[in-house]
């Protein structure tokens, strides 16, 4: 199998509705082999089961826990593709814009969706961008990350960078975790970014909460920056 779609999913039962059957049609017409998981809560909350079961979608509830790092790694166990893709289920992630990360697979290790390259935006409030820009600029220079959309979740991974990866993060900071320990690999990964419009959600409300997004920032760049100057010792 070519490729494995994986959505975190938590409360998305309208989204998914509208979300899945475009992807679908993205993937077929992709001529790729292609799988779709959506990775759910431990127990149901909604239908999110009965609308994947209804499209022909692979449907997993996430294991070792509720938070949005255990549906990650839950994904990449489950997971069979040469290549993972990771995309939101809230409607942010629009399904047509996938084909643009397939055409640099091939040539690449990591493709990276990106809101802050040329030709890349964001729908958000004014508050939630800013925030955004501090946290990227922040983490790819203190972590010499090699990008410069390192949050935004969309991204394509060849499967074999990411399959051996022991994560820590709990939260959604798991993305940083990740472009962190791919980044400390041998060889380097080849990256490249795509210039990305992101979409504003269409139903329900963000599972983000502030306070929580800004102490798992500091703990997370704490860890991570200690990691890599431990790795940097090392070699």
């Amino acid at each position: 199998m070519t490729l494995s779609v994986v959505i975190p999913s938590y409360l998305e039962e309208e989204n998914l509705r509208v979300i899945l059957p475009r992807l679908l049609d993205v993937l077929r017409a992709s001529g790729h082999t292609a799988e779709v998981l959506v990775v759910d809560t431990p127990q149901p909350l909604d239908n999110t089961r009965a609308v994947c079961e209804a499209l022909g979608v692979g449907y997993v509830p996430r294991e070792g826990g509720d938070r949005y790092a255990d549906a990650v790694r839950t994904g990449i166990a489950r997971a069979q593709g040469r290549w993972i893709l990771f995309m939101d289920g809230d409607g942010s992630h629009a399904p047509e814009f996938l084909p643009r990360m397939l055409e640099h697979m091939e040539a690449n290790d990591l493709v990276v969706a990106s809101r802050y390259v040329s030709g890349g935006a964001t729908e958000n409030p004014a508050l939630l961008i800013w925030m955004s820009r501090v946290l990227n600029v922040v983490y790819r220079w203190v972590l010499r990350i090699p990008c410069r959309d390192v949050s935004n979740s969309l991204k394509l991974y060849r499967a074999e960078r990411i399959k051996g990866l022991t994560l820590q993060c709990q939260h959604f900071d798991v993305i940083e975790e990740i472009l962190v320990r791919v980044s400390l690999q041998k060889p380097p990964p080849r990256v490249v970014e795509v210039p990305f419009v992101f979409k504003a959600r269409m139903f329900g409300v963000t599972k983000r909460d502030l306070a929580t997004f800004m102490i798992s920032f500091a703990v997370t760049l704490g860890r991570l920056f200690w990691m890599r100057l431990r790795f940097a010792r090392r070699s």
